[in-house]
């Protein structure tokens, strides 16, 4: 049983944001077929090192392997006849197209929203884009490190005003549109179940940066005044943030609220701290932050990080350990919300890849299957979509299509 079954999504999209979008598709029980260009395919194939090597000699992208398990993969030539009418087919059995191309791009090709819905009014239309598709970025490209900085987000990381932006670590926006569009084409197809009608949806980069930014921009709309980096610190509470502790480890300790803030003062040894006039309430301590952290840093290096945080925990004061990505993954919580899975690809064997964030009782969500090899899917796919071995054996010649046997990477073939 799966939530989406049924459901036939047209991936048209590459690199992060609309693969996000298809990938939370597919984990939901969606068949998500992946259409890649000749003769490359998705450019995160070419995002190495690293890859992963196959018994042949064969190399995979791991960020491809990432972004796009659970996916079913053809290879198309949108520019010749073949392809066209391979992607109309598609169509035909199609609930859901996704694209994060710009705008003019499948316009051109006879793809955009207009076209479409005249044809396939059923279909609901999902796009991503740097800046959307109005207002007077509408035609310029984007990338998560450009929306991140228009956005504000690098405004507000950081450790203090003055010194050189930083972006978050993750490609927040790309990520954060791709998840956007999943609840929008949910929304639409909700909606389609009543009406029969397919809708526009979409998003961008910038907007999904924007709302990254809700209790900043509060403070911003409130005061008239943009707020700066804080570090790991909370705009609106205090002591929220990083503590270093004896052993050069570091751990985050969730203080903020009143009870919490008490708790905590008797877990350091210091009560002088609840009761001292400029730590009182949540407002003094944000008047009084840097006195705070100050006073802070010198109690929690005092003893190791396992010591404070078996303290916090049997406080009840939420905490934890600043974690890398290796120690995260080995974490027993994790692996008990299969956060890390293995998943069977077709010439690397089992493959190790994160699984769906969204449990759902009684229904098994994440992926079934690795992600494609480039054009793993085409043959069998067209003979789904009602084409004859003759027509199959054509495209292929016409280079419409390819499959892995016919498709070459020029970078790989260098």
């Amino acid at each position: 049983m799966s939530l989406l079954a049924g459901i036939r999504v047209v991936d048209l999209t590459h690199v992060m944001a609309g693969p996000t979008c298809t990938q939370l598709l597919g984990d939901l029980g969606a068949e998500v077929i992946k259409v890649e260009r000749i003769p490359d395919g998705d450019d995160t194939r070419r995002s190495v090192p690293p890859s992963l090597r196959a018994p042949d000699g064969s190399e995979e992208s791991a960020a491809f392997l990432m972004m796009n398990r659970g996916k079913r993969g053809i290879a198309l030539d949108l520019k010749k006849p073949g392809g066209k009418r391979v992607l109309e087919r598609l169509l035909d059995r199609a609930d859901v197209l996704v694209e994060n191309y710009r705008k003019e791009t499948l316009e051109k090709l006879g793809f955009g929203w207009e076209a479409v819905h005249a044809r396939w009014p059923r279909l609901v239309y999902a796009s991503i884009s740097g800046f959307g598709r109005t207002g007077p970025y509408a035609e310029k490209g984007g990338f998560d490190l450009v929306a991140q900085a228009m956005s504000g987000i690098m405004s507000i990381t950081g450790r203090a005003r003055g010194e050189p932006p930083v972006k978050c670590g993750p490609p927040l926006t790309d990520i954060g549109a791709g998840m956007l569009l999943a609840v929008g084409v949910l929304a639409a197809l909700l909606e389609r179940a009543r009406t029969g009608r397919g809708r526009l949806v979409e998003t961008s980069l910038f907007e999904a940066g924007i709302v990254f930014t809700y209790w900043q921009s509060a403070i911003a709309l409130a005061t008239g005044t943009a707020p700066g980096p804080l570090g790991s610190a909370h705009p609106l509470s205090a002591p929220y943030e990083a503590f270093p502790t004896a052993d050069g480890r570091w751990i985050v300790v969730g203080g903020a609220n009143q009870a919490n803030w008490e708790r905590l003062c008797a877990i350091l040894g210091a009560p002088e701290l609840a009761a001292d006039p400029r730590f009182a309430t949540n407002a003094a301590r944000m008047r009084n932050l840097e006195e705070l952290r100050a006073l802070l840093y010198a109690r929690f290096r005092t003893r190791p990080a396992a010591e404070w945080l078996a303290r916090l925990d049997e406080a009840g004061v939420p905490a934890g350990p600043v974690n890398d990505i290796l120690e995260m993954l080995a974490d027993p919580q994790t692996i008990a919300r299969k956060m890390r899975i293995e998943v069977e690809h077709a010439t690397l064997g089992r493959v190790a890849t994160l699984g769906c964030p969204i449990k759902v009782e009684g229904v098994e969500t994440g992926p079934r299957k690795g992600a494609p090899r480039l054009g793993e899917d085409t043959v069998a796919v067209l003979r789904e979509c009602g084409f004859a071995a003759s027509e199959i054996q054509a495209l292929l010649e016409e280079g419409a299509v390819a499959t892995p046997e016919t498709s070459r990477p020029r970078e790989a073939a260098a």
